[in-house]
């Protein structure tokens, strides 16, 4: 047993106590892969959506050196029909590119040592481990050595963090194409990989760099947050898993999907973030615990980047709107941006956005994102997007005063400077209007739109928190019509009935636009007006 080449089941057996969720079905779908075509796989996740935790429990899986029944016999893997063909039967060799890069640090070396020093760390521990390596022998010759003995076994390639040296080296084009070069050895060398790689797990951040529009490593199949196929049950929790997390600790469900739930993918429901979902439930508490991780550090740099329209999207996002992206351009690193695209791109990557691969949108994922977002923007002093945020708190303002005036001239004037991003003379456009003029609500409101009520559905309706005292506001818009029938339909229609328990003051709010009015006069009205309960 070594420190690189066939480390042990040590570190899946520490972090398999009794809250341990159960993710090794993973194992299947690397199980097929290997020995085959596609039997390179690179998957990127967000920091601390639980990368750390698949490679140590593939290691532990994979490893002959030893024996690991125990761990996994009574996990869902055992099930498959594969279970015991792999189950430690390969050579394996782990590697976390970080500790190589912290050690680099330490010594005040350059990051163009790095690769020469994971060469000479497995290179070092195949000398103790295989008696016929030569420390003359190049490292590939002596890893095909290993592999072609008499009771020799292929290796299963692990690497963490891999793209460690494509941030980290994000300006030295030298040490980054150093680090390609020594992947290149491994997994696109016809004479070291069909003879020795039985398969490769690489996992970080951000998918494989591109060199020109190809990727760096060709080979690998990839699955990143823009479209992790088959492997989008394994981004983080789903939603079966959070429920029976709640149950088991009496953590309210409904609270922990407002924070941490919001990433979506194809045939995968909900996706939660599981470092913040584990936190929250041993410590009983929801709160942003994305602060308390590395993954807070670069959204400052990001959303005030002076890339045209940037301002005004994250303004949209706050705001709760659906924002279309144009994800095929990005290059996979840390600098270079060619626009808005590529900022909203690696922010997808990074889990501070959620994209809908069908609709081609991203949004704010949940209420944990949502304060990261807040906060940055009061740090870079993001003039755009605080304006909009005074002007949002001084409508709510407005709306419960019942200023009629006052707030027709804000949704007036938030339409006016969205005209281009929200298509004016569309008639979905004015509820998107309506979310971004009210984006502050988070701060004392819940957000519903086409809430089920009375006989109908409420156009929007805005629900106090538990801690807020004011009041719940039913809002109704209406496309070349009054808003005196707005609020005629809500009456009608009875939509304040699904609030005669709320224990709150109801304000009806009417909204209305007219394209068609003439030159000079108001295209918004407004009118307000107390709900008599």
């Amino acid at each position: 047993m070594g420190i690189y080449i066939n480390p042990g089941n040590a570190g899946f057996t520490e972090i398999c106590g009794k809250n341990y969720v159960d993710k090794t079905g993973l194992i299947h779908l690397i199980n097929q892969t290997i020995g085959q075509e596609n039997k390179l796989t690179c998957i990127s996740r967000p920091r601390r959506f639980g990368k750390s935790y698949a490679a140590r429990m593939l290691t532990a899986y994979y490893d002959h050196s030893c024996d690991s029944h125990k761990l996994f016999d009574n996990r869902k893997i055992a099930d498959a029909e594969d279970y015991k063909t792999h189950l430690n039967q390969y050579n394996v060799i782990y590697l976390d590119i970080t500790g190589f890069i912290s050690e680099a640090r330490r010594k005040n070396e350059s990051l163009r040592m790095v690769p020469d020093r994971i060469v000479d760390a497995i290179q070092a521990d195949l000398l103790t481990v295989a008696p016929e390596a030569a420390a003359d022998k190049a490292l590939n010759d002596n890893l095909i050595r290993f592999a072609e003995r008499p009771d020799g076994r292929k290796y299963v390639f692990i690497i963490d963090e891999w793209d460690a040296m494509i941030r980290e080296a994000k300006d030295d084009e030298i040490a980054q194409r150093a680090y390609l070069n020594l992947l290149r050895g491994w997994f696109k060398n016809a004479n070291f990989t069909p003879r020795a790689v039985a398969a490769a797990y690489m996992t970080g951040i951000l998918p494989i760099k591109k060199d020109g529009s190809q990727s760096a490593i060709s080979d690998f199949e990839e699955y990143s947050m823009i479209d992790p196929w088959e492997y989008g049950d394994y981004v983080g929790f789903t939603e079966a898993e959070v429920i029976k997390l709640c149950e088991a600790h009496g953590i309210d469900f409904a609270e922990v999907k407002r924070w941490y739930d919001g990433y979506r993918f194809p045939g995968t429901a909900s996706v939660y973030n599981p470092n913040s979902v584990m936190k929250a439930v041993r410590r009983k508490r929801f709160d942003s615990y994305w602060t308390e991780t590395s993954a807070a550090e670069g959204l400052l740099d990001y959303i005030s980047k002076d890339y045209n329209g940037l301002p005004k999207t994250i303004a949209e996002l706050i705001g709760g709107v659906e924002v279309k992206v144009n994800t095929s351009g990005f290059a996979n690193d840390l600098t270079t941006f060619r626009g808005k695209d590529d900022v909203l791109t690696l922010m997808i990557h990074l889990g501070y956005l959620a994209y809908d691969s069908r609709q081609k949108n991203v949004r704010i994922p949940n209420e944990e994102i949502r304060q990261e977002f807040q906060r940055s923007i009061h740090e870079v002093k993001h003039e755009a997007t605080l304006k909009r945020l005074e002007e949002s708190e001084q409508l709510f303002a407005d709306t419960i005063q019942m200023h009629e005036e006052a707030v027709a001239a804000q949704i007036e004037k938030v339409h006016t400077e969205e005209t281009v991003a929200l298509h004016y003379n569309k008639e979905d456009s004015l509820r998107s209007v309506i979310k971004l003029a009210y984006y502050s609500y988070r701060d004392h409101y819940l957000q519903f739109e086409e809430l089920p009520a009375g006989e109908g559905y409420a156009d929007i309706v805005y629900l106090p928190k538990a801690d807020s005292d004011w009041p719940a506001l039913v809002i109704e818009l209406k496309w070349n019509k009054t808003a005196e029938g707005a609020i005629e339909q809500i009456l009608k229609k009875k939509y304040p009935s699904v609030l005669e328990n709320y224990g709150r003051e109801v304000l009806l709010v009417g909204i209305s636009y007219d394209k068609d009015a003439p030159a000079g006069e108001k295209k918004h009205c407004c009118r307000i007006q107390r709900a008599a309960l």
